[in-house]
């Protein structure tokens, strides 16, 4: 299987056995949680002017007025002011204005750029990630963390107890005798009603001013890239993910979420340092950064995918690592299909979870027949959790579209709004098709006996996966 491989298994296996000791606790749930999944994009109440955040903390109306008119001169006003009612209309967390924000594509670009920070880090380290293994990559980041805190900074990693199973306790013990503080989301000693919550963000603030998050995790099979994947090697195929670095006031959103979930964790006290230094504008993207937890009664992430593909005109376009829509969803992208929208998907060829892989194709023929356009990338594992919409509503983060990201892990995304950054999307987007294999509904058809009984199953199983 090979030495990724059977890492993923690992924790494929470790879930699937906290998925069976919180299996009934979790069918108690199902009711009120297919209720939560089944609340109208429409529902909540319209803001008259959007709450907005920037450097000098919240916005006066007027002058939030003055920001969304400048958002819209950046092109396609209708679309941009649609999408933006629509935002508003679920309300949530606040738009924050002054904003750089870097698309980082794969494993290299994005460790490059955070360790990096890291490195340049004064006060203060805090990173939050799924998975963390003891490889390559683990130790280079172990090393960095331990010359920082022996510098004087003060660094605090949280990791997953699934995601951290495969990684000795060594590699953290290292850690923790260097004064690094070393937290674990919700153990495997927990509850096992609480046993399928997952901490799934992977979050990097550094002293404050800059902030990371996306699909990528600490590990060697990220080393690669999707870009040398015809070249395999030792480390396997290679893993196409995508990465956001932001510098500005909504790094604050960032630390935040971050300082949040250290806290309901328990984790160890942290000495008073300077968290919130006055934000700088670092840019002109306007954007929201959006966490979202088992606890929360409407999932906000989900609530903004689904409106923006519920009211989308012209174009949508999903990059996505596991794919098993709910059935709101499978329907929002179906009818958005028929009314003419350009909708195409990019999803995996092959996965690290074939269950979860076998459960997102098992809907292929009602897409197909809608009119999706399906592509499917054979040449790199497929990680990525993005979308661009009608190219002005864009969002890169930890979520995927499955009931898992959904309804039983923390999860964050960021949500960018204009145009400029719908381009750079858009981009990344082409060069995920051109690299793809296009799925075609006569072809599809044609597949055989065993692969449609596995997706069969999978169906079955893919509320829990």
């Amino acid at each position: 299987m090979g030495k990724v491989g059977a890492g993923r298994w690992r924790i494929a296996l470790a879930a699937a056995l906290a998925a069976a000791l919180a299996l009934t606790a979790t069918l108690t749930a199902c009711v009120s949680d297919t209720q939560r999944l089944a609340f109208p994009p429409s529902q909540r109440g319209q803001r008259a002017t959007p709450v907005v955040v920037g450097t000098a903390g919240s916005v006066a109306p007027r002058a939030a007025e003055a920001v969304v008119a400048r958002l819209l001169r950046e092109g396609h006003s209708d679309l941009v002011a649609r999408h933006l009612a629509n935002m508003e209309a679920l309300g949530g967390p606040p738009l924050v204005v002054g904003n750089a924000a870097r698309l980082l594509v794969d494993g290299p670009e994005t460790h490059r750029a955070m360790f990096a920070a890291i490195a340049a880090a004064r006060r203060h380290v805090h990173l939050q990630t799924y998975i963390i293994e003891d490889d390559e990559t683990g130790q280079r980041l172990a090393d960095l963390l331990i010359e920082r805190r022996r510098a004087g900074v003060q660094v605090s990693l949280l990791y997953d107890a699934i995601g951290g199973i495969g990684t000795p306790a060594t590699y953290f013990d290292r850690l923790r005798e260097s004064g690094i503080a070393v937290c674990e989301f919700n153990p495997l000693t927990a509850t096992p009603g609480s046993l399928n919550h997952r901490g799934h963000r992977k979050i990097l603030v550094t002293d404050g001013r800059v902030g990371f998050t996306g699909g990528i995790n600490i590990s060697d099979v990220y080393s690669s890239g999707s870009a040398s994947a015809r070249r395999r090697t030792e480390r396997g195929v290679g893993w196409r993910d995508t990465h956001l670095e932001l510098r500005g006031p909504a790094v604050a959103e960032l630390q935040k979420l971050f300082l949040g979930t250290w806290e309901r964790q328990r984790c160890d006290a942290q000495r008073d340092v300077e968290f919130f230094p006055t934000p700088l504008r670092a840019g002109d993207r306007v954007l929201r950064v959006i966490g979202s937890t088992p606890d929360d009664p409407t999932n906000l992430i989900r609530a903004e995918m689904l409106s923006a593909m519920h009211i989308a005109e012209r174009r949508i376009h999903v990059t996505m690592a596991y794919f098993v829509p709910d059935p709101q969803m499978l329907e929002t992208i179906e009818d958005a299909a028929r009314r003419g929208v350009d909708v195409q998907l990019v999803l995996p060829g092959f996965s690290d979870f074939w269950v979860v892989h076998a459960a997102g194709r098992s809907h292929y023929d009602r897409l197909l027949a809608a009119g999706v356009r399906i592509h499917e990338r054979r040449d790199a594992l497929l990680h990525a959790k993005t979308a661009v919409v009608d190219g002005v509503w864009s969002t890169v983060g930890s979520a995927n579209m499955d009931f898992r990201s959904f309804l039983h892990n923390d999860e964050v995304n960021v949500v960018v709004l204009g145009e400029g950054f719908g381009h750079e999307m858009e981009r990344m987007f082409a060069e995920d098709v051109a690299q793809a294999h296009p799925i075609d509904a006569a072809g599809w058809a044609r597949r055989g006996i065993a692969q449609r009984a596995r997706e069969r199953l999978a169906r079955v199983l893919e509320y829990w996966l």
